[in-house]
This record gives C-alpha cells, sequence and structure tokens, in this order.
C-alpha cells in the first residue's frame, strides 16, 4: 500500500510499506522528475500530469490511472470549494415544479 504523509518539519514523504519512508529528493532521483515539479505538486501548486503519473506509477508498483484519480479527486474538492455558494443554488431537476 502506499502512503503520502508530511512529517513533523513539513517534509514530505511517501511510503510503500510501513517500514520505508521515501522523501521528495529520493523520488525526484528514483523517476528522473525535477524535484521542483514533485515539491509543486505535493504543495498543491501544480497538477499531476500524465508524465509524472506514468513515471509514479512505474516507481511505486501502481496505475498511472491511480495517480491522475487522485488528481481528478482534489480538483474536484478544491472547484467544490470554491464554488460552494453558487452551487447550493442549483435545485435538481426532481425538486422543480413541472
Amino acid at each position: 500500500m502506499l502512503f503520502f504523509s508530511m512529517d513533523e518539519a513539513l517534509i514530505p514523504t511517501f511510503s510503500c510499506e510501513a517500514s520505508e519512508e521515501i522523501s521528495a529528493y529520493r523520488l525526484s532521483m528514483e523517476t528522473f522528475l525535477p524535484q521542483t515539479r514533485i515539491s509543486e505538486v505535493i504543495k498543491g501548486n501544480r497538477s499531476i500530469t500524465a508524465d509524472t503519473a506514468l513515471r509514479c506509477s512505474k516507481f511505486f508498483g501502481t496505475s498511472a490511472k491511480f495517480w491522475l484519480g487522485l488528481q481528478d479527486d482534489y480538483d474536484l474538492e478544491e472547484e467544490k470549494n470554491r464554488k460552494e455558494s453558487e452551487l447550493d443554488n442549483i435545485k435538481p431537476i426532481d425538486d422543480r415544479a413541472v
């Protein structure tokens, strides 16, 4: 199983198994991704691209769709939070008088 966490010093780490933590630096070195890209993804300032998803899937033994799915989930939550009041004003079709 794959875990992502921030330690007490706010250094992001990834874990493949409970005993092994992987720093953003190591992930960068192992996947040939720029460390800045990984850091920006972790901070939420950059999206996971197809390239990043493919490399992370190979390294962690997951699918690229898993990584893109994480990005989709994050994007939906962020947009939902930004548009909450507007979305609350949309009435479902079943609630309208026909």
